[in-house]
């Protein structure tokens, strides 16, 4: 019965710091697999938008187009498409 308690007392807190360690990498790692090398992203959320709980519109910039996209529990429709704006239009 002591050895069975030792051991709790010991392996306990080691897998509770196991755990905490594994999501603080998680959390610093998170963002850096899947991108490109030269470290520009092909996508960027230019602005988003709370409609209600369930509804989200978003402007999402792609390729030097921004769409309009409306999010929702069942899935994401884009609404509108233009021109990416410079970064002097963005400034004014």
């Amino acid at each position: 019965m002591f050895w069975y308690v030792l051991k709790l007392l010991v392996l306990l807190p080691l897998i509770g710091l196991m755990i905490w360690g594994s999501l603080k990498l998680a959390q610093r790692m998170q963002g850096r697999f899947g991108a490109p090398q030269g470290g520009t992203k092909a996508v960027r959320i230019v602005e988003s938008t709370m409609l209600s709980p369930t509804m989200r519109l978003a402007v999402i910039e792609f390729h030097g187009r921004e769409i309009l996209v409306s999010t929702s529990r069942h899935g994401m429709t884009r609404l509108a498409e233009a021109p990416a704006r410079t970064t002097l239009e963005n400034a004014a």
